[in-house]
């Protein structure tokens, strides 16, 4: 995503190895490889890993207007298993934008391929 401006990761965000940009405003990216402490007990990316990937890009989205915004819900379905050493990213586009709530997608792949789609609605607070 060119023209891109880099962002700084939290520190759990950090802990995981993610990396992060918000492209622009209701939108993020974040991205990590799949490293042996994210498998679960078949080998597999953690669904809590994959996860916290789109839940990072989700808050960065949310709160890349300059306007506070937490959680009110989340939904995550997961589509196809991702392996240890493989590389993830998560892009976060915001799909309505109100005045005291606001809907974001987000959408996880691997080289391309859709694994898993997460949604979530934020409490905006007052501008």
């Amino acid at each position: 995503m060119s023209g891109s401006v880099p962002t700084m990761v939290d520190p759990f965000m950090k802990a995981l190895g993610l990396e992060a940009e918000i492209p622009g405003p209701g939108q993020a990216r974040v991205w990590g490889v799949v490293r042996p402490e994210h498998l679960n007990l078949h080998g597999t990316a953690h669904g809590g890993f994959l996860y916290t990937l789109a839940d990072a890009a989700f808050a960065l989205a949310s709160n890349s207007h300059g306007v506070r915004a937490v959680a009110l819900s989340t939904h995550m379905e997961y589509l196809r298993a991702v392996g240890a050493g493989e590389r993830v990213e998560a892009v976060a586009e915001e799909v309505y934008r109100g005045r005291r709530a606001a809907l974001y997608r987000v959408e996880v792949r691997r080289d391309g391929e859709l694994v898993a789609v997460f949604t979530g609605w934020v409490h905006r607070f007052a501008e």
